[in-house]
């Protein structure tokens, strides 16, 4: 690091996203601050790293070094750390107020930035979906957008929360327009699940780590940015027009994650999601809350419906049911889409994983003890992708149930037939989310 004259010294506590964005924007050309370093976590295999120079800028020389964050209260007293800057999502509230503690027992301040201090400004509409917890159903409901408005014969871009795993330098900035754009970046099965979509849908998806010069480049062939928020996370691009969705599933979440809180009270139109897998009165109770939080907010019900590829190979047999990841890991959930298609089939014996894990998934359930008799589709890497293939190769099925969005069988060799199952976003009642978007294109200028 380069020696220079700072007021200000500052570890940034991420996951590989939130943080490096907002060192990007807030600190990087900023010569009165020194970034000592960022912490990592919920994302395995980042720790040890370093955030690369060419990212990092001309006052960071030898790149900042990325530490697990059981060192936070060590770096803090020995770099005499000034603030510490909470930039990760999808944790519960007290989950950072004990991050704030740790961090003035160590001597240091204690900062969240907001949406004013780290939102970029595009030249065109912007329109946001994000959501109060990982799992809500964000992402389906971004694709159909994405597919509405083109039918419109509008040019769209969306633009995804970042998932960089990989080399950080070269993942600046991601386009993937084709599965051999997908193949040439190496994703990660995480990665995989959240573009591979969009490109079955003839869309164009942006993603990476630099987001000023990712919004340049989708600037130049959009005539709307749809933003894909990850985790609960709000936008990095300021929005226009504001969708935030809730899951009927979760009613008593809808306040109690950070920084899904702030998401819904953003919003312009919010979605109750999973509207036909709740019970009706569970559903109005919400959208009682709702109404008493956000009075002036229209909302929509919206479903998720299933559909199993074969449902025929699935009856009467034993089923492993592979879910999406992040849905069941740090989203919460105990299953997923294949669990729920799945347990209303005839005779079906579900398969528990857990019997037949290889050592890294037994990990995962280890860290995540209220999943269900599913398996999440970990694929950080290459080691937790053969985790995967050999806990499903050694699981005692007949068939596997794949509830992720990527074609799992054409990522691992399996000894076992795959029936995907899919999931899509539908209105549930009215007001319909078209009606809402068509009354909002005039105001966005793209009538």
């Amino acid at each position: 690091m380069a020696t220079e004259n700072h007021n200000r010294s500052v570890v940034i506590m991420g996951a590989a996203g939130r943080d490096f964005h907002n060192f990007n924007v807030l600190y990087r050309d900023d010569p009165a601050t020194r970034v000592a370093a960022f912490t990592s976590a919920q994302i395995p295999g980042i720790s040890g790293r370093r955030y690369p120079p060419e990212l990092a800028g001309p006052h960071y020389p030898d790149g900042i070094p990325i530490v697990a964050e059981e060192a936070l209260e060590e770096i803090c007293r020995r770099e005499a750390i000034d603030q510490v800057d909470f930039a990760y999502s999808d944790v519960a509230h007290e989950w950072v107020m004990h991050a704030a503690s740790r961090a003035m027992h160590a001597g240091s301040d204690f900062h969240l930035a907001g949406p004013r201090q780290t939102e970029l400004h595009a030249s065109v509409p912007v329109i946001a979906v994000c959501a109060v917890r990982t799992g809500c159903g964000k992402s389906q409901t971004a694709r159909y957008l994405s597919r509405y408005l083109a039918e419109k014969g509008l040019r769209v871009a969306a633009i995804r929360h970042p998932m960089p795993y990989g080399d950080l330098a070269r993942q600046a900035v991601q386009r993937f327009a084709s599965l051999a754009d997908l193949d040439a970046a190496d994703c990660t099965i995480e990665e995989r699940e959240e573009y591979e979509p969009y490109i079955a849908n003839g869309s164009v998806i942006f993603a990476g780590v630099d987001y000023a010069a990712i919004l340049v480049a989708a600037e130049m062939e959009a005539d709307v940015i749809l933003w894909d928020g990850g985790n609960n996370d709000f936008s990095f691009i300021k929005p226009d027009l504001m969708i935030t969705l809730v899951d009927a599933l979760r009613p008593k979440q809808l306040t109690t994650h950070h920084p899904g809180e702030t998401t819904l009270r953003l919003a312009d139109i919010v979605i109750v999601a999973k509207s036909d897998a709740a019970e009706l009165a569970q559903v109005v109770a919400l959208e009682k809350r709702l109404g008493a939080l956000l009075p002036d907010r229209p909302i929509v019900r919206a479903a998720s419906p299933v559909v199993l590829d074969n449902p025929d190979a699935v009856k009467g047999k034993r089923v492993l049911v592979v879910e999406d990841g992040p849905t069941i890991t740090h989203g919460g959930m105990p299953w997923g889409a294949g669990h729920r298609i799945v347990s209303t089939l005839p005779a079906v014996t579900l398969v528990d994983p857990r019997a037949h894990a290889h050592p890294e998934i037994r990990e995962v359930f280890a860290s995540y003890p209220h999943i269900g008799p599913v398996l999440p589709a970990m694929g950080y890497g290459a080691k937790q992708l053969a985790a995967l293939q050999a806990t499903i190769n050694a699981a005692s099925a007949d068939v596997v149930v794949a509830a992720t969005p990527i074609d799992l069988a054409a990522q691992i060799d399996l000894n076992k037939p795959v029936v995907r199952a899919h999931y899509h976003y539908a209105d549930f009642g009215q007001p319909r989310l078209s009606e809402l978007i068509d009354a909002r294109l005039p105001v966005l200028g793209l009538a």
